[in-house]
């Protein structure tokens, strides 16, 4: 990795509910509200923008681990914003605490992890060679 990546720095991505983002399974919609799996894409999403920066060619970052907290729902045309801060970096390792709200109500909270490897590296994970 580059060097500059500090505990603190942040990234924010903000969108729209869409149906597209709704609680559903095997295609029904259950809850006509912001799913907790489009959350947890959300917040490895925004995680992972800290980090591209940072990365060099011959890297890729994979995401180790996400713990999340859904805590309040989330209607059609919401505006919510995701924001994700380094907590800890360890080695090849970022951690990130990450924030949804939306209209100033805090919707989730969560931490995400990230391997930095050599893509190399993850080519032989994914082929078993």
């Amino acid at each position: 990795m580059l060097d500059g990546l500090i505990a603190g720095r942040t990234a924010s991505i903000g969108f729209i509910v869409t149906p597209d983002m709704f609680a559903r399974f095997e295609g029904k919609v259950v809850h006509p509200v912001y799913s907790t799996v489009s959350m947890v894409y959300h917040m490895e999403w925004v995680s992972r923008q800290i980090i591209v920066p940072f990365l060099e060619d011959h890297e890729e970052g994979m995401g180790g681990a996400a713990t999340v907290k859904h805590i309040a729902p989330c209607t059609e045309g919401a505006e919510v914003t995701v924001t994700a801060t380094v907590t800890g970096l360890r080695a090849n390792t970022i951690l990130t605490n990450v924030r949804a709200e939306s209209n100033g109500r805090l919707i989730g909270v969560g931490e995400v992890k990230q391997v930095v490897l050599p893509k190399e590296k993850i080519t032989e994970l994914l082929t078993g060679s």
